[in-house]
Parts: structure tokens; C-alpha cells; sequence
């Protein structure tokens, strides 16, 4: 795979311990949820393109997470999860984490791949290149 730049700056794909990755800068947005919901309509097409399947982590410091951002991120994440190997996102509050599993449960949201929260991006990316789930 050749090295690109994601719509968010990422470096893709991102190598790490021998492994491929992509990472989501959805941190430090702050309140902009409309350049978050810009972003991450980008980073969708992006990553839809045909014969992409790698491991995922999201970035969330820094970045109020309301109840459309979250529904606008899962129905995302759904909708690429054939190109989505494991997604681990990192930087969410226990109140973030909470919210997410109600609007995941209200959308129906069901994901096939491995989901998991970390509050350091490196335990998130060593995961992520880890074999198994």
C-alpha cells in the first residue's frame, strides 16, 4: 500500500510494530461539531475506497462529544465496517462511554468487528496490530 495523507493530516497507512493502522483525529475539536461532522464525512469516503481493511483507533481528546457527533460516528463506523478490521477508541469519558452504548443500543447499531475503549493511544495501537481481539 502506498503512503497517503487522510483528509484528517493522518499518515496512511500508519505503521506501527510491524503492523498497519489508520488513525481518526476526531480530538480537539472542542465544540466545532460541524468541522467534526465535516471530517468525518471525508474520512468516510476515504476509507470506503475498494480493497482497504485495516485496524482503526479514534482519537476523542479534547473533543466534546454530544449525541449527534456520537450518532453521526457510529452510523459511520457501520457503514465501514467491511473495510474496518478492529476499532479502538481512545480519550472518551465514562460519561462519553455511557452515551455511546445508549445511542449505539437506540440506532441498533450491531458491530461485527472488535470495539474497545483505551485511554492511551499506544496500549490502543500495540491492540491493534495484535493478533486476535
Amino acid at each position: 500500500m502506498s503512503t497517503q495523507t487522510s483528509p484528517g493530516g493522518s499518515t496512511f497507512p500508519y505503521y506501527h510494530r510491524n503492523g498497519e493502522l489508520h488513525c481518526l483525529k476526531y480530538g480537539s475539536f472542542a465544540t466545532n461539531e460541524s468541522g467534526l461532522l465535516n471530517l468525518m464525512k471525508e474520512e468516510e469516503a476515504f476509507l470506503s475506497k475498494p480493497h482497504i481493511k485495516i485496524p482503526v483507533w479514534v482519537d476523542f481528546y479534547e473533543t466534546k462529544l454530544t449525541e449527534p457527533i456520537l450518532e453521526e460516528f457510529l452510523q459511520s463506523m457501520d457503514r465501514l465496517q467491511p473495510h474496518i478490521i478492529k476499532l479502538a477508541l481512545v480519550g472518551m469519558s465514562s460519561k462519553d462511554k455511557q452515551r455511546y452504548h445508549r445511542i449505539e443500543k437506540k440506532l441498533g447499531v450491531k458491530f461485527s468487528i472488535a470495539v474497545k475503549f483505551f485511554n492511551n493511544p499506544e496500549v490502543a495501537k500495540g491492540w491493534l496490530v495484535s493478533e486476535g481481539s
